[in-house]
């Protein structure tokens, strides 16, 4: 395990730029990360207040009623049949992220695969456990001439807001075990996406074939219900790979509050929340892309999540800072990949208030 000076953390990579627009003379408006900001559903925080009083210690793979409530959710979403001992839960998601190379024994040996565009704790994680890392598009032919050990998926991805095709999904996991490779899915963003159909998941049955066998997906409640605050999230999947992990997890104190499991029982069992919550991204979406276009930016993917993937044709640091000084703070986008070096991501977490704002001052600069 390494220690590197490599920046991981987008709050820390903005320091720089937040101070710029703080010294810009206009309100900041901060589009740099995706944190939530809206409320926490009020079925959610008083579940938490009646289940304050938990002395004891709760089971270290999670409490059988938040794991038979995550396996329905997943049953009502894509008709997935999973069993409660398919099923860990997780400090987050980034916790299950950051920690799984190390926990799985890899070693600087082996190969980890992350996307070509991507939120960096799969390198991060990657790189505390001593293994080589390789940015990679999800393609068969390219992935077929690296054969890694573990091969992380992000649909939804982050930051560019693209969701795989269950074309593109199925074929993956064909490949991967053909091979004996371990996929996983973060799909922490997966229900971020336009009212209607859900995106599609590695525990689609028309992806998996109604087994989940090298396959792991992850999921967090930190977007879907604004509880990022709460620490939660999920593993499932691969029940005999999990199983083994999660005595890892046990020994390592990984265990996620009871009173934090009974709170996302109710927020998984209450869909209404999240239907609200779609379609108020959808319409905060709409109102940025049509700023940003309305000044010739092109805006790329960018149909599912919490940002907008986008550039106005010129370096991300340039970009970045010129929104700076209108008091505007987005995230550079190669920080995510070399491959978004002009671009930049820009939060949905914002109110539409200010998402208006955003575009009136960019029409503003350009006349």
């Amino acid at each position: 395990m390494g220690v590197s000076s490599r920046t991981w953390s987008v709050s820390e990579l903005l320091s720089g730029l937040r101070d710029r627009a703080e010294r810009s003379g206009r309100r900041l408006i901060d589009l740099g990360q995706g944190a939530p900001v809206d409320p926490t559903p009020e079925l959610v925080t008083a579940e938490l207040a009646a289940a304050a009083d938990w002395p004891g210690y709760p089971p270290a793979q999670g409490i059988e009623e938040v794991r038979t409530a995550y396996c329905r959710w997943a049953a009502r979403r894509w008709g997935t049949h999973l069993s409660a001992t398919d099923v860990v839960t997780t400090v987050g998601s980034k916790e299950f992220i950051a920690t799984l190379p190390w926990l799985m024994g890899l070693s600087r040996s082996d190969l980890v695969a992350i996307p070509e565009l991507a939120y960096p704790t799969y390198a991060a994680g990657a790189h505390l456990a001593g293994c080589r890392v390789v940015a990679t598009p999800p393609d068969i032919g390219a992935l077929d001439a690296i054969r890694p050990r573990l091969l992380w998926l992000n649909t939804p991805g982050n930051p560019t807001g693209e969701s795989l095709t269950a074309v593109q999904l199925t074929e993956i996991v064909a490949w991967a075990r053909e091979r004996g490779i371990t996929v996983v899915s973060d799909e922490c963003y997966i229900e971020l996406t336009p009212p209607g159909p859900p995106a599609t998941s590695i525990l689609s049955p028309e992806v998996n074939g109604g087994r989940f066998d090298n396959l792991v997906a992850v999921h967090s409640l930190s977007k879907r219900s604004n509880m990022a605050g709460y620490r939660i999230g999920f593993a499932s999947g691969d029940p005999k790979f999990l199983a083994q992990l999660q005595q890892s997890r046990r020994d390592a104190g990984l265990i996620a509050a009871g009173p934090i499991q009974r709170a996302a029982v109710k927020a998984l069992a209450d869909d209404d929340h999240v239907f609200r919550l779609q379609q108020q991204y959808a319409e905060r979406r709409a109102v940025l892309r049509t700023g940003l276009t309305a000044v010739g930016w092109q805006v790329q993917h960018s149909e599912a999540g919490l940002f907008i993937w986008a550039t106005a044709g010129e370096s991300d640091a340039k970009t970045s800072a010129r929104l700076a000084d209108l008091g505007i703070l987005v995230a550079p986008g190669g920080f995510y990949g070399s491959t978004g070096d002009q671009h930049v991501r820009l939060s949905l977490t914002a109110s539409l208030t200010d998402l208006v704002e955003v575009g009136a001052r960019l029409l503003a600069a350009e006349q």
